[in-house]
């Protein structure tokens, strides 16, 4: 298996719908017009390709300069730790290395913590720093 990297923001809606759906994102699918959109306006997409087939997908927000938020990582389950996340995470961690902040939010499991901090993220529930999130 070879694994291919691209950063178009033109992937195809079925693509998107099937990777998004396989990890349980379903709020992201319920409007799969406006999750095309949100790809299409990101700072910066990654997509990860085994073939034809949409295997993972970074997305980032913000404005390159002094913050980048990661709004989206996901892989399909069927390719997860196999290194596709985190090759995805370094490729934007190198890209944006000049960026100071750089965010994102995510559920707390075990798995995850690991994950980021492993990329050297540090949980605000750790040191100087505090996040604050309005869901609606």
């Amino acid at each position: 298996m070879e694994i291919n990297f691209n950063n178009s923001k033109n992937i195809n809606i079925e693509q998107l719908e099937k990777l998004y759906n396989d990890v349980q994102w379903y709020a992201y699918t319920n409007d799969l017009i406006v999750l095309q959109q949100a790809i299409s306006q990101s700072l910066d997409v990654i997509s990860a390709w085994d073939g034809e087939e949409l295997v993972g997908l970074i997305r980032v927000v913000g404005d390159g300069l002094t913050i980048i938020y990661i709004q989206d990582i996901l892989v399909l389950n069927a390719y997860q730790n196999q290194g596709i996340a985190t090759q995805l995470m370094q490729q934007i961690l190198k890209k944006y290395s000049k960026v100071r902040q750089k965010v994102l939010l995510t559920e707390e499991a075990p798995d995850v913590r690991h994950f980021y901090e492993k990329n050297d993220f540090q949980s605000c529930d750790k040191g100087s720093t505090v996040a604050f999130a309005k869901l609606s």
